[in-house]
């Protein structure tokens, strides 16, 4: 061995040398006279060191390790073969011949079968599998400019859809595996975060940059082991860890800007002012009335018609909306002994909002640590700290009253282009013209600036774990964490605000509320596994614990008399305390768990497992619930007829059925709650007593809900896994569905909580991988996937054939979705748009004064209004039960919210130094409930707002006869609620991802003392072709199962063009 000087040598270099040479002499077996020794180095396919890799003399019992520079020394004879081995690289076997010096590339095993997969208490190889795995590749991710790891994922993962509720910065979305099986609880997936169990987490707490590898469980043999909280599909996330040998310090940092990347065409002045002559000629209004359009707009000097054709228009949206700055910055150093091994990292997130007065920042940090006490003993720790702020107005929310007013959007898309006397609208806070208190038209600009809107969330996670060796195939896993959540939100609304003006319901006011959670998780497993020739059986056993609080309080005042005092001025008597109800609520959870893996000669698979979960949330007699699975596997490719053969690298049939369940109810809803509230008084004996009011009623036979499904697949490889396929087919029944139902009035309650109804969901997944090209300086992979889901409503309540669904955000009384036994859920209901009445479905004549009257035709239905007063150019429905009237009876599905497939397809490039990747994702067959158009085409049609130019300027007119687009007063009197008329196709394909990076020559990187540098620039969000007229089809500012694809003022999704650099040192 190398003479060795630890005089002078850093404290980490003895460490490593001695480890080193312990290794080395205590490696067994002998060498023949004529070894000599052999040395070398190991790098990856990115020219990096490779520390800790096990070089090992083929046959025989030598081994070394390679150092924290990747170098390694080793006896061998000119004979022998060294073999290369390392976690998530490809094994190398080199010749020794007469080298005395070999030095060696590793390619990473990203691709390739032997990629271990994280699944439920456990990782596995990508070929052994028996489930429907999905995995996301984090290197494609991070090239993007993305401030949380879900913004990312649409279409990335075949079967995983995902909705963004509006483009705020800090705002979450949607994500939904293999369709809704629950009508009103969540459906979202339950999150692993490094083995921490959590459901609907703030996924804004952790740093993209932070996370190794994302596996999406989703059939049920993949899920079950999760029991009563894998019904909706498992998303495991496992964080980077350190390795062993020296610090390895990484840096990056994005900064971008960020624009909007939709805009509404609204009226111009000439149409605006064109429109509101037709709507009222009258020349000068009634006395005390006021006034006309023809006064206000056509009265001053030089105030023609055609004079607006040069006016410039007021732009709102333009005004409201900037070129906001992106930046992220995060610093780690990850490294380790053989024993000791850890992971720093902290993370520094600004992000103004495209929308003036919003902001988004994070400040994040982690250590992972890992120690290895001995050879049986090993124990390590998982800690994050985030703290994230918001600011701004929610643009989806309306004021307390529920108007419409504080909808930012559609007081901007509504706020008249043009003054109608020299009156400059930017600086008034009230536009003159609005005569109703409810209007929504309030200076948007002033709105956003003047309102106070601020939540803080700390976050807080720790997950340690303890492993022992019990026997030599025989470990013990323990792990005990915590997650805690403080969020408060500040919220302040003065004379300026639409929530806070004068005239308003409740004044001057604000509120301060907190949102808090603690969760702890306790889980204990003992895994065994054991090897008879080509058998290998891998056992599973464990119980878990877990426990969650929340707790609601807060404190709110209106009718605040001195608004420049802000919060200073609440609870000292000088407004009207709200009524702000505080809550708590706390369940527990106990669980047992088993599974078995079974696997002949990677050859022949088989997987069981069972789960038993034990809720607070039902009533003891039915407390456990109980979620066996079972899946195999028949890798064919392994077989005598295509084992030998080179176009054949892969062929594997996987099939699986399992269940699993749903607890997503409330902490007591199986209980009968009451209320203590100001106001809950009663007189007795003179005096008032304070009580208690009925809640909701409880339902003490509450139980879960309970999802079967049934999973084949297929995976193939051809050519050496130049090209993979994946596919499969599933059928998903959930049962016994969570769901408000309606009760007898007799109960004193309109609904409780019921198991009722099924659900069902099928459909295909198809995943294509290829290396297009590979060669020594070019390479190109692409990847794609697509995928159908069909859900069906299969039953609900006793003799109920359907339940609709208000959206209740915009408009409570009216149904605007419908779900009916033997259809899909959450289909759009309204009337169905037939046009225009033409002049043809009249019979005219001519009255006195000469004007001709028309008279709707006996045989053609009306649209609501009173017959003698509906008009050619009026709006027209379908008359679907033929009483030529049309009414609620007339209702029928007139969309569907859910697409018919979504998928991806991402291309990657490299040529010699530079990387290119582009992504794409689309949806199609999926509808959207544009509201905007009703706010503004029906219900705005008449007041003197702005309008949707595509929806108006074609309109039915006299010399435009045809039109199918009503006239001016055409929705005047008709039916009200929804209808096809703003019922739009929600298809589309967007340029997702655009990232070009430069890797810095490698002999430029050594002189300057480094391992790598990387620069970049990337694209998001760049392009979206579509034919919806909305925002943004990509929406759903009512995201639930019911009420898929509605779009009402939502905050537009953000553009980013970021710049950037990695460095490793």
């Amino acid at each position: 061995m190398k003479n060795l000087n630890l005089k002078y040598q850093p404290l980490s270099k003895v460490f490593r040398h001695l480890l080193v040479g312990i290794f080395m002499i205590m490696a067994p077996g002998f060498v023949q006279a004529q070894s000599r020794t052999i040395s070398g180095s190991v790098h990856d396919d990115k020219k990096e060191p490779l520390p800790g890799v096990t070089v090992s003399v083929k046959g025989t019992n030598v081994a070394a390790l390679t150092d924290g520079n990747g170098q390694f020394n080793i006896k061998a004879d000119s004979k022998d073969q060294l073999v290369f081995t390392y976690i998530s690289y490809e094994s190398a076997t080199v010749t020794v011949g007469d080298k005395s010096s070999i030095n060696v590339t590793l390619k990473s095993a990203t691709s390739a079968l032997d990629e271990v997969v994280v699944i439920g208490y456990g990782t596995m190889k990508r070929k052994d599998l028996t489930g429907s795995v999905g995995s996301v590749s984090m290197a494609d991710i991070n090239k993007a400019p993305i401030r949380s790891f879900d913004d990312a994922l649409a279409g990335r993962v075949a079967g995983v859809q995902v909705t963004s509720s509006d483009g705020r910065p800090g705002s979450g979305v949607d994500i939904v595996i293999r369709g809704n099986n629950s009508l009103t609880q969540a459906n979202s997936p339950l999150y692993v975060i490094d083995g921490f169990l959590i459901e609907d987490p703030n996924n804004n707490v952790i740093n993209p940059a932070d996370i190794e590898s994302i596996d999406i469980l989703k059939d049920a043999s993949a899920t079950a082991i999760y029991g009563a909280r894998g019904a909706n599909g498992v998303i495991v996330i496992q964080t980077k860890r350190g390795k062993q040998g020296k610090p390895v310090f990484t840096f990056n940092s994005t900064t971008g800007v960020q624009s909007s990347t939709s805009r509404i065409e609204v009226l111009s002045p000439y149409d605006y002012v064109s429109y509101q002559i037709e709507y009222d000629p009258t020349p000068v209004a009634p006395v005390n009335q006021p006034k006309s359009p023809t006064e206000l707009y056509l009265t001053g000097p030089g105030r023609t018609l055609d004079y607006y054709k040069t006016v410039s228009p007021i732009d709102w949206q333009d005004l409201i909306t900037r070129t906001a700055l992106y930046k992220n910055n995060d610093f780690a150093v990850r490294g380790g002994t053989e024993k000791f091994k850890y992971a720093a990292s902290v993370s520094a997130t600004d992000q103004d909002g495209i929308v003036v007065n919003s902001n988004y920042k994070r400040y994040q940090g982690r250590l992972n640590l890992d120690y290895n006490i001995t050879d049986k003993l090993k124990v390590g720790i998982n800690t994050n700290y985030s703290f994230l702020k918001q600011t701004g107005l929610d643009p989806t929310k309306g004021d307390f009253a529920g108007a419409t007013t504080s909808n930012v959007f559609a007081s901007v898309w509504g706020s008249r282009p043009v003054p109608s006397d020299d009156v400059d609208l930017t600086d008034a806070f009230s536009d003159p013209s609005i005569t109703n208190a409810s209007d929504y038209r309030m200076n948007p600009i002033i709105n956003l600036e003047n309102t106070y809107e601020v939540t803080e969330t700390k976050n807080f996670g720790f997950n340690g774990y303890l492993e022992y060796l019990l026997a030599k195939n025989l470990k013990l896993r323990s792990t005990f964490g915590i997650n805690e959540n403080r969020s408060e939100k500040d919220a302040f609304y003065n004379t300026k605000t639409s929530r806070g003006r004068v005239g308003s319901v409740n004044g001057v006011n604000g509120s301060i509320s907190n949102t808090n959670y603690s969760n702890w998780l306790n889980e204990n497993t003992i895994t065994w596994d054991k090897t008879y020739g080509k058998s290998k059986i891998t056992a599973l056993g464990g119980f878990t614990a877990q426990q969650r609080k929340d707790w609601f309080n807060g404190y709110a005042e209106t009718q605040l008399k001195d608004e420049s005092l802000m919060f200073d001025g609440m609870g000292v008597g000088l407004g009207v305390p709200a009524i702000v109800v505080p809550t708590n609520s706390k369940w527990t959870m106990a669980s047992f768990l088993a599974r078995v893996n079974y696997n002949y000669g990677s050859k022949y698979m088989i997987t069981a497992s069972m789960r038993a979960d034990g809720s607070s949330k039902f009533p003891s007699q039915n407390h456990w619930g109980y979620f066996p699975s079972g899946a195999v596997a028949w890798k064919f490719k392994e077989e005598n007829f295509l084992k030998n053969n080179k176009t054949f690298s892969d062929g594997k049939l996987r099939a699986s059925y399992g269940q699993t369940g749903n607890n997503r109810v409330g902490a007591y809803d199986y209980l009968t709650t009451y209320l203590n509230t100001i106001g809950s008084t009663y007189s007795f004996q003179d005096q008032y007593n304070e009580g208690v009011i009925p809640n909701k009623l409880g339902n003490s036979d509450l139980k879960w809900e309970t999802t079967e499904q049934i999973d084949a697949g297929i995976d193939l490889g051809f050519l050496n896994q130049r090209i993979t396929f994946a596919a499969d087919v599933y059928k998903k029944t959930t049962n016994d569905l969570l769901l408000r139902a309606q009760i007898p009035n007799s109960s004193g309650f309109t609904t409780a909580f019921k198991n009722i109804g099924s659900v069902e969901n099928k459909g295909l997944e198809l995943t294509l991988n290829t290396k297009n090209i590979v060669t020594k300086d070019f390479t190109w992979t692409t990847s794609a996937n697509i995928a159908f889901n069909k859900n069906k409503l299969l039953k609900l309540n006793e003799g109920q054939n359907f339940m609709e669904s208000p959206v209740t955000s915009y408009d409570a009384n009216t149904s605007a979705y419908i779900a009916k036994v033997g259809e899909p859920i959450g289909q759009m209901y309204g009337l169905e748009f037939l046009g225009t009445y033409k002049n043809e479905d009249f019979n005219t004549s001519v009255n006195g004064s000469g004007a001709t009257v028309y008279t709707l035709k006996p045989e053609i239905a009306g649209n609501g209004n009173v017959r003698a007063n509906i008009r050619p150019g009026d709006v027209k429905y379908k008359d679907q039960d033929g009483n030529l009237n049309i009414d609620k009876a007339d209702y029928t599905v007139i969309g569907n919210g859910a697409p018919k497939h979504t998928g991806g397809f991402n291309n990657n490039f490299t040529y010699k130094n530079f990387d290119l990747n582009i992504f794409f994702q689309w949806s199609y067959g999926n509808d959207v409930l544009n509201v905007n158009r009703a706010a503004f085409d029906i219900a705005g049609v008449g007041a003197a707002k702005n309008l949707f130019e595509a929806n108006v300027v074609d309109r039915w007119t006299t010399t435009n006869p045809n039109s199918d687009i009503p006239r001016v007063r055409g929705f005047v009197g008709s039916a009200g609620g929804y209808s096809s008329y703003i019922v739009e196709d929600g298809s589309y394909l967007r340029f997702k991802t655009l990232a070009l990076g430069y890797n810095v020559d490698q002999k430029l990187v050594t002189k300057w003392h480094l391992k790598s540098m990387r620069f970049f620039v990337s694209g998001q969000n760049l392009y979206t072709w579509t034919k919806y007229t909305g925002p943004d089809p990509e929406v759903n500012t009512n995201s639930t199962a019911l009420t898929p694809g509605f779009d009402y003022s939502p905050y537009p999704r953000a553009r980013t063009i970021a710049f950037g650099t990695n460095i490793t040192f």
